[in-house]
Order: C-alpha cells, then structure tokens, then sequence
C-alpha cells in the first residue's frame, strides 16, 4: 500500500501518558517484562520435554529470526502512535477500511494477556508461598508452611490474591515511579541470584550430566511439534503479541535508536533464558540423581505445568540444613521474576482504559485486577481443565498468531516511509544500514510466512 503520508505524524501523547527518564530505564523495565516466569518456569520446563539442547538451539534460532524482528515491530507501532495498543492499532492503517479489523486484532490482544496474567497470577502466588514456607519453618510454624505449599483451590486463590495485590501496587505508581523505579532494582538482584545459584547447583552429584542434557543437542529430537513449542515460548518469553512492547515502546524516547534497543531487550531476555536453564536443568538432574523422578516410564515429564514447584522443593529438602537458604534464594528469584513481567501485563489494559475510557490509573488497575481475579478463581475451582487449556490458548495459539497479524500490519499498513521516519528519529543514518536493507522486506513476507509455515505444520 502507498505510503500517501510521510510527514504525517500521530496526535501528540496526552498529557495523561509518561515515560522513561533513560534508555536503560526502558531496558531494564522491558526486559523485565521480557524476563519473567517465560525464562525461569516455562522455558525449562520446555527445554526438558521437549528434547534438551535441541530444543534450546530451535529456540534461540527462532528469537532472532522472528522474535526480533517482531519486537522491532511492536515497539515502532507503539513508539509512533505514542498511545495505548488499541488506539495505535487503530489509528495505523493510512486506508479506514482496515480500521476495524486492526482494532479487533488489539482487543484480542488486551484479551489475551488478561487470560496470561490470570494464569501468572496463580503461578506467582505459588511463587510466593514457597518463597515463604521455608522462612515459616524456620519459625516453627510448620503447620502454615505445608498449607502454603500444598496444592489446593484456596491456597491457589489466595496466594494469587496477594500476587495481583503486590503487581498493582507498582503499576499504581505509574511509568517513572512504579514500573521503572523497580524494575531498575529488581533486574540486577534477579541477575546476581541466578549467578549464585547456578554456581551452587553445578558443583552438586548429577549436574554434570544435566548440562549435557541441556548443552549436547541431539538433533533427531527436533520435529514440528518441538519447533511449534519454540515458537510459542520465544514469543511467550519475549511478551509479544500482546501489547505490552507495543505499550512500552509507547513509552520510549523518540531519540533512542529503536533497533539497538530492541536488540538489548532481546539479547538480555535470551542471555537470561540460558542462564535459567543452566540452573533448572542440572537442578533436575541433581534431584533424579537423589532419587527424585522427573520423567514418567514412557518418558514423559511429570507434572509439566508444575515441574519446579514438585522437583525443586524435594531437592531443597534432600540437601538438609543447607538446602533451607537455597530454596529461599530460589524462590525469591523467581518472585522477581514474575513481578518484573506481570507489571508489564497488567499495564496493557489499564493503558487502554486511561486513554479511551478517561479513567485514572488507580481505578483502571483496580478494575482490571479485579476482572483477572474472577478468572483466577473460576480457573483455581476447576484447575485441571482450565489452567493448561489457557496456557495452550495464549502462548501456542494467540501469542504467535498476533505476532503474525502485528508484523503484517507494520510491514503492509504502515508505508515504508513512516516508518523510515520514525526511526530515522534515533538512528539518523539507518537509510543505509543493512538493518534497513533487510528488516521493511523481513517483516512484510519472511516473518509471516515463517510464522504461518510453522503454525500450520503442526496443525
């Protein structure tokens, strides 16, 4: 389609809409969201279904080939539209006849990580509850601390109560304030813990054999289920295909260079999901050792969805005394992790209903924490056939698919000279970089046409 509007520019961001006070800020808050439960539950736990290192090689493969163009993007779409992933959606086609269709893609997408923020809920609270219980036993109140690692629906639901809690009270302080004051703080602590851990794990009987496991690829493992599941955990991982890079890049100044940036989020997400996995999997593998089963006779994973809360603990408490200070460091690890990416999430629809509805920030959180609640608890009464449904639904379907639809929107309804303009604004000599060279024709036929080649091979 004909780009009739070079200099055209968007509304100007209302005065309602903040922002980052620093490139880093952005990194780290994007990242963070990048950086969450993806990375430290999901990824792993992928990784030892689904053929070891061979899926960890398709994995990183896929992140630059499609999940790095795709982030690039979404952060355009949102950076130029300065506006909430409905309104920029809305507003990108030069041609009205697509308006409708745009917007319907980003009321899925608002819907869909409402559907993936309830089920993080209920995974953070978890979290949550065995970040505690080994600090209540060493009180003593040992009876609180089994009740708070027991699966049950009112465990289930409380914890994630206090998880929502804690996740609106940092979006409740906004842009600068809530999402990149702590983000700026919990990323680096996340770093320094996972380090620590990795190199307690990787000393212990068994872990050697667990890094093979997750280093030595065996390449008869990859099939097109296994490259399906990639492709959803890449995007999963990277929070794409929901509009939360699109609201974060809304967000970002119009001075920083957008590719480069893009490019760090996806390069400290990725870093951060090896490192993941270079603790869980000699962990499970230190557990199997101890005589912990992992896999099942047939040789599948038992209990996939979760994985670390039933091996992880057992190992903790198989190293005695010491195993105490270790599962909390854990624990706390992984709390940070889910936070980080949990404020950027529920930061999407609340985004929405300050700019279209002319709410304030307290009452949008507060009505939309309040929305995934009523999920959460419909979810926690009937776990087995809905938890796992909607973890398929959002990250194996929705996520990918929306990824596919944003790319052809940026790449086809949004001219080839807009979006030359709008990164020309940090990055005035990309016209003759080999980014530009490749990216405008990657992201109109390759990226779609890899993501839908994928998808419909398996289905």
């Amino acid at each position: 389609m004909p780009d009739t509007s070079l200099d055209t520019e968007p509304p100007t961001k209302t005065p309602s809409r903040a922002g980052f006070s620093s490139r880093l800020g952005f990194v780290l808050a994007a990242a963070g969201s990048a950086v969450g439960l993806g990375n430290i539950w999901s990824y792993p736990t992928q990784v030892a279904e689904n053929g070891g290192a061979a899926f960890v090689v398709i994995y990183f493969l896929l992140t630059i080939l499609l999940a790095y163009p795709a982030l690039v993007a979404e952060l355009l779409i949102g950076r130029y539209a300065q506006s909430n992933p409905v309104s920029a959606l809305e507003k990108l086609p030069e041609n009205i006849v697509w308006q409708p269709v745009t917007r319907l893609t980003a009321l899925i997408a608002v819907l869909m990580i409402c559907l993936i923020f309830s089920f993080y809920s209920i995974v953070g609270g978890w979290i949550m509850g065995f970040t505690l219980s080994p600090l209540l036993e060493l009180l003593s109140f040992n009876t609180a601390a089994h009740w708070l690692e027991t699966f049950s629906p009112a465990r289930n639901l409380l914890l994630a109560v206090l998880f929502t809690i804690a996740t609106l009270a940092v979006v409740n302080g906004g842009v600068k304030d809530g999402i990149e004051r702590w983000s700026s703080r919990l990323m680096p602590l996340l770093i320094v813990l996972l380090l620590a851990l990795i190199a307690f794990v990787t000393t212990q009987p068994g872990a050697m054999e667990g890094l093979k496991h997750y280093l030595v690829p065996d390449i008869s493992r990859i099939d097109t289920s296994l490259v399906l599941s990639a492709l959803g955990q890449a995007f999963f991982s990277m929070s794409l295909g929901v509009g939360a890079m699109m609201v974060y890049g809304s967000y970002l100044s119009k001075t920083s260079n957008l590719p480069t940036v893009a490019f760090q989020v996806c390069m400290l997400d990725t870093a951060i999901a090896f490192l993941a996995g270079l603790l869980i999997i000699p962990a499970l593998f230190v557990a199997l050792n101890l005589g912990i089963n992992i896999y099942s006779e047939s040789g599948q994973l038992i209990h996939s969805d979760t994985l670390v809360f039933e091996v992880l603990p057992a190992l903790f408490g198989a190293l005695g005394s010491f195993g105490v200070p270790v599962a909390i460091a854990f624990f706390c690890l992984m709390s940070i992790a889910a936070l980080t990416s949990s404020i950027s999430m529920l930061e999407v629809p609340v985004s929405c209903l300050i700019e279209r509805a002319g709410m304030n920030r307290t009452k949008a959180s507060t009505l939309v924490c309040l929305g995934v609640l009523l999920i959460v608890a419909l979810v926690t009464s009937s776990f087995d056939p809905l938890f796992g449904a909607i973890v398929t639904l959002t990250t194996q379907y929705a996520q990918p698919l929306n990824g596919l639809l944003f790319c052809l929107y940026a790449g086809w309804l949004m001219g080839r000279n807009r979006k030359l303009q709008e990164i020309r604004k940090g990055w005035p000599e990309v016209e003759q970089s080999l980014f530009w060279r490749i990216w405008p024709w990657y992201i109109r036929i390759v990226c779609p046409t890899l993501i839908a080649i994928i998808f419909l091979a398996e289905h």
